[in-house]
């Protein structure tokens, strides 16, 4: 029968085992959930409060680690203190006492003439340090990016079967031909995509809102695909959808796809940023001047009756109007003629430095092999204050496009993946996109200013340091604004487009049919407090535990199988890591050991002794070798 002394020898022995195999357990659960689900996040309440008290909080789980830590510490160099206690009951050296006493307390033995021993010292003694840090790495949650992958679907604009529902619409408009689709569609939206457009390749900032929706530069042809991103909840009137979109809520098709672990539910989080893959629009644009000797434009500008004057009219009154009839060769034998109205005086005349003329004229570009146009042509030049831009012909090639859009912090960026050109079952949607450029070129002329001159013309002055009427003749940068101009309106005419197309109202029950229906996807990152999938660093951190929880278990198992082999138990009042009893033991047994000097101290690390316990004596003899 085991005597009550053995009995609380084995069960002290039994707990040490059993508390480092929970913890490690623990440890090995905790970092198993987190690589099982990916991700782990604090719930809503607790990432909320801990975003306001982060240094608190952050206080509180290092002290949990700190505690791990310390249990784990504790149980390895009590371990360690009860296997050199059943060990120095044998034959042992003096400098592998002296390895086992610093392992007992935690610290270290440096010895190069004992490379092995030291190197265990270092080794167990690092290991322990890194304890705390271990637990604090697996414990204390961060501020991470949970990304959940989106699905949905948005209006096709590039198929035959959107081309054949915009031509009925065209019909309701009564637009028949390239040349009479010229229709208003929110004005000011085009001319604020162009500006934004122009001047965000000069470094000025470049956001507008459209709908509700804010967007960097310009729109890219898309329309928001995220339904705290998609501005307007306003409900449009029955004549309010379509090609007479007036703004309004749109119809967003999104959701997220179903991951591998559906048991852990999305928190709401800080913060919701989204990186989606959609359709849109753009355009190649290149300006270039039209060579005096080139006729096959047919520019002419000449044409133009003072149609109203009143010579006694006040200064705040007009006193004159001229008509212009501006008119170009568009080719196949189509001339192109367009009307303007600017302000003059009685006798006809502009004044040069205050009033500006800047018409243009829309053609349709070139066919291909089916005949099917799939560019067009802007012809302009600048008169009076705008007399920097000479005749210019800029050539606009459409392009459909995959571009990756990012939503983020209310704004809408995107950027063009891949393009394709227009093919023949998009000239309706080519005839759109000519008449809002049409319409654009109208509107954007006032009375006595027109709004792409003095875009062009602010753009130059608030990003170079000379004046615009400096350089006539080179005019590159005005070019290269022109280009973007154009560009910013052609992408803004897409997303108009398939705003009116997804308002809702648009379809029966707000549901797009499947042939009008494109496929977007992407990734929602949703910001929040947790823990992630971080192999590496996770298992890293958890080694230390493990090396100390195996050390701990093995040395507890020794001092219980030699106890039970020698028939003891915890009878022998020694503890090997107090000095005093090691003083108290070597006076005992006499032990003569040399001086210490270099060949004294390797004499006496070399001495092997035992204890011997004789009751309330306790010796260490020297174990002398026969």
């Amino acid at each position: 029968m085991m005597s009550p002394v053995a009995a609380r020898f084995r069960l002290l022995h039994t707990a040490i085992i059993s508390s480092q195999a929970i913890i490690l357990v623990f440890g090995y659960i905790f970092l198993g959930t987190v690589l099982y689900y990916d991700y782990l996040s604090l719930p809503d309440q607790v990432s909320n409060l801990w975003s306001h008290y982060p240094g608190e909080l952050t206080m509180i789980a290092t002290l949990i680690a700190t505690v791990l830590s310390v249990t784990t510490a504790a149980a390895f160099t009590f371990s360690i203190k009860e296997a050199l206690r059943h060990r120095i009951l044998q034959p042992i050296s003096l400098i592998q006492l002296s390895a086992g006493v610093a392992l007992a307390k935690g610290s270290i033995m440096l010895r190069p003439e004992h490379l092995r021993l030291t190197t265990m010292t270092l080794f167990a003694f690092g290991v322990l340090r890194l304890l705390t840090a271990g637990w604090t790495t697996l414990l204390t949650p961060n501020y991470f990016l949970w990304p959940v992958e989106m699905r949905g679907s948005e209006l096709d604009i590039t198929g035959s079967a959107f081309s054949t529902l915009l031509f009925e619409e065209f019909q309701i408009q009564g637009l028949t031909a390239i040349q009479d689709n010229s229709f208003e569609i929110l004005d000011i939206g085009r001319m604020l995509s162009g500006v934004s457009a122009a001047g965000y390749h000069y470094g000025l900032p470049g956001t507008f809102n459209f709908n509700g929706a804010k967007y960097n530069v310009s729109t890219q042809g898309i329309v928001p695909a995220i339904e705290d991103y998609s501005g307007s909840d306003g409900i449009s009137s029955a004549n309010g959808t379509r090609l007479g979109f007036s703004g309004g809520n749109v119809t967003v098709n999104l959701g997220p796809i179903p991951g591998k672990r559906t048991s852990v539910s999305i928190p709401q989080g800080f913060s919701r940023n989204y990186s989606m893959w959609q359709q849109g629009l753009t355009a190649n644009v290149s300006c270039r001047p039209i060579d005096p000797s080139q006729t096959q434009y047919g520019w002419n500008t000449a044409n133009s009756s003072l149609v109203y004057a009143n010579s006694a009219a006040s200064n705040d009154s007009i006193t004159g109007l001229r008509l212009w009839n501006i008119s170009a060769n568009c080719g196949a034998n189509t001339s192109m003629t367009q009307e303007y109205v600017t302000m003059v005086d009685a006798n006809g005349n502009a004044n040069v430095l205050r009033n500006g003329f800047l018409p243009s004229v829309v053609c349709p570009g070139s066919t291909d092999l089916n005949r099917t146009y799939t560019s067009f042509t802007i012809l302009s030049q600048g008169f009076f204050k705008y007399r920097f831009l000479d005749a210019t012909v800029c050539e606009v090639i459409p392009l459909l496009t995959t571009v990756r859009a990012n939503y983020f912090n209310d704004l809408i960026s995107s950027e063009v993946i891949s393009s394709t050109p227009f093919q023949p079952e998009n000239e309706q949607l080519l005839l759109f996109v000519v008449g809002a450029a049409k319409f654009q070129s109208i509107s954007s002329q006032g009375l006595t200013s027109s709004a792409i001159g003095d875009t062009l013309y602010t753009v130059y002055s608030s990003t170079t340091n000379t004046s615009i009427d400096d350089n006539l003749g080179n005019q590159t940068q005005v070019y290269k604004e022109l280009e973007e101009y154009w560009h910013g309106v052609v992408e803004f005419s897409a997303t108009f487009l398939r705003s009116g197309f997804m308002v809702v109202g648009s379809f029966p029950d707000n549901i797009i049919p499947d042939n009008l229906s494109s496929p977007i996807n992407g990734t929602m990152y949703i910001s929040t407090i947790g823990w992630t999938q971080r192999s590496m660093i996770s298992l890293l951190a958890i080694l230390p535990i493990t090396i100390i929880t195996i050390l701990t278990v093995a040395c507890a198992l020794y001092s219980i199988l030699h106890a039970k082999k020698k028939n003891i138990g915890d009878g022998i009042n020694f503890n090997a890591a107090n000095p005093l009893h090691l003083i108290m033991a070597a006076a005992a047994g006499g032990l003569t050991l040399q001086d210490f000097d270099d060949d004294g101290i390797i004499a006496n690390e070399g001495m092997k002794v035992t204890l011997q316990d004789n009751g309330a004596q306790k010796m260490f003899v020297e174990d002398k070798v026969v």
